[in-house]
């Protein structure tokens, strides 16, 4: 009877060893990446079925019953898995154990024009530029967040989605953001009576036009004097994105084609902002810094120059282009 319990035990013993050997061993994917994308709702067998087949382990097993005593397999977190480098049975449940499912990290620039947004979260979320471009303009789609465009309100910031979030869910995130960073800075008095939406395409013009914020109320000096004064804003910007966007400098031809957002043929502000303008920006739309500037021009350094009338601005284009030319530039 002893010997029958010794050998039960060595049977045991050799088993649980087996069984904990192949429980930590690894595979190793080399320079792969496998993602295994669970579905709602989806079955702890289907998910073993992806893991066996991509490689990532080779024990059904060893997947399998462990998930079961670890209720792994009945807590799946829906989501987009990656696995990398050497991975085991008990790495591989305790990653789906804690959720541990990809986020992306997704970064939206200040002055980032729809279709740049569109095309930034094709590439990180895999989602259909085409769908964020159509929601634009969706008026059904928009009433529910009051807005006349998405254009301007999705504020330029870094978020972070889990793989497989929904465009709904990401615009929503977008415009709860433009909300909550503007939500203290609108007052009763607004500069040239503008409403809210016009200084938010005011702003897009300024951060379109300012490289660095310290610049930024003066040039909405500027605009605002040239809306206060009747002139036409001339914005470079509101052309250029009018046109669908250029790789090249503007022309004198450009300059002619009539668009709605041609801003050197037609008087006040284009109907929508031309991109997502940050906080300062809208500051800036807001609090225009107190000038008689109707005037400016880029030096090449990153700043600009302004001027009171149109012969100080053409001196300062003429004085510009010689010291750039000095500069080699």
């Amino acid at each position: 009877m002893k010997n029958i319990l010794i050998i039960l035990a060595l049977v045991i013993f050799v088993f649980l060893g087996f069984f904990g050997v192949s429980y930590i061993k690894s595979v190793n994917l080399g320079d792969r990446t496998v993602s295994v994308i669970i579905e709602p709702g989806e079955g702890f067998s289907s998910v073993a079925d992806q893991l066996i087949e991509s490689g990532v382990v080779n024990s059904r097993v060893m997947l399998k019953y462990p998930a079961r005593w670890r209720g792994v397999d009945r807590k799946l977190v829906p989501g987009r898995y990656d696995f990398t480098g050497t991975n085991s049975c008990r790495s591989v449940l305790d990653k789906l154990e804690n959720g541990d499912f990809l986020v992306i990290k997704v970064t939206i620039y200040e002055g980032a024009p729809i279709w740049k947004v569109a095309s930034t979260l094709a590439a990180r979320m895999e989602i259909d530029s085409a769908e964020v471009i159509a929601r634009n303009t969706d008026s059904a789609y928009l009433a529910q967040f009051d807005l006349p465009c998405l254009e301007g309100y999705l504020y330029p910031e870094t978020y972070f989605w889990p793989w497989g979030t929904d465009l709904d869910i990401i615009l929503k995130d977008m415009i709860k953001m433009h909300q909550k960073q503007t939500a203290d800075i609108w007052s009763e008095h607004v500069v040239n009576g503008l409403s809210k939406e016009e200084i938010v395409v005011m702003a897009s013009i300024i951060e379109a036009e300012a490289l660095l914020d310290d610049e930024k109320p003066r040039i909405s000096s500027v605009y605002q004097n040239r809306i206060r004064k009747g002139m036409k804003l001339d914005a470079d910007p509101t052309v250029i994105y009018g046109l669908g966007g250029l790789d090249r400098p503007l022309n004198r031809q450009d300059l002619r084609k009539m668009t709605p957002y041609n801003t050197y043929r037609k008087k006040g502000l284009p109907p929508t902002a031309i991109n997502s303008p940050g906080l300062a920006a809208i500051k800036a739309a807001l609090n225009p810094e107190a000038t008689e500037y109707l005037y400016f021009v880029a030096d090449g350094t990153g700043r600009h120059r302004f001027s009171k009338s149109n012969a100080e601005h053409n001196r300062a284009r003429r004085a510009i282009k010689q010291e750039m030319k000095a500069r080699g530039q």
